[in-house]
């Protein structure tokens, strides 16, 4: 039986997010990121399957994409007026982890669950990140859905996707917390 722990209820009543632009220098090192990492592994997986992977994006890597951003971006006719915070998401980052989803064929899993999985590993690297200090933001954007640039700039299989990019960093500056939901709105409570 799990012991109780108000330390980790109270993180998790207080977790939040921080905007990827207030993000600085410096960021976690290699034994913070796998540690990050190994904290983030720690979810629910049907079936041990695994159906997710990471790649670390550090500054030249992140610059790079950026670059491939801004040229996709002006192929697919984005709003010119929206490409400037596309490619500032990469070209402004110090690290940034990416959640790779890479399904498993298996009748016993359901696709739902392994996805569900990929996005519980995402939780856990913004968990890991803000218990170790770090200010952490889940992104996607368009890019994140752009077959091209999953293929040509992350190198995903024709099977994986994009389950997240976390960005990793010391907070730099202090942004209002948003408001929290509304529980009485959005919970229905079944006695029988």
């Amino acid at each position: 039986m799990p012991a109780e722990n108000p330390a980790v209820l109270d993180f998790l009543l207080t977790r939040r997010s921080f905007p990827a632009r207030t993000l600085t220098l410096p960021i976690p090192d290699r034994a913070g990121i796998e540690l990050i990492l190994t904290s983030a592994s720690r979810v629910p997986d049907h079936g041990k399957l695994e159906p997710w992977r990471f790649i670390i994006l550090h500054k030249p890597a992140l610059q790079r994409l950026s670059g491939i951003v801004a040229r996709r971006a002006e192929e697919l006719n984005t709003d010119p007026d929206k490409r400037p915070k596309s490619v500032a998401q990469y070209a402004q980052a110090d690290l940034a982890i990416v959640v790779v989803m890479c399904p498993k064929s298996t009748v016993k899993v359901p696709l739902t669950e392994q996805v569900y999985s990929a996005g519980a590993v995402c939780m856990g690297v913004l968990h890991a990140a803000t218990a170790l200090g770090y200010g952490a933001n889940w992104l996607s954007g368009w890019p994140s859905y752009d077959r091209d640039f999953l293929t040509e700039g992350l190198g995903l299989a024709a099977d994986e996707t994009m389950a997240g990019i976390i960005h990793v960093g010391t907070v730099g500056e202090s942004v209002p917390d948003r408001p929290r939901p509304d529980l009485t709105r959005i919970t229905t409570w079944v006695d029988a």
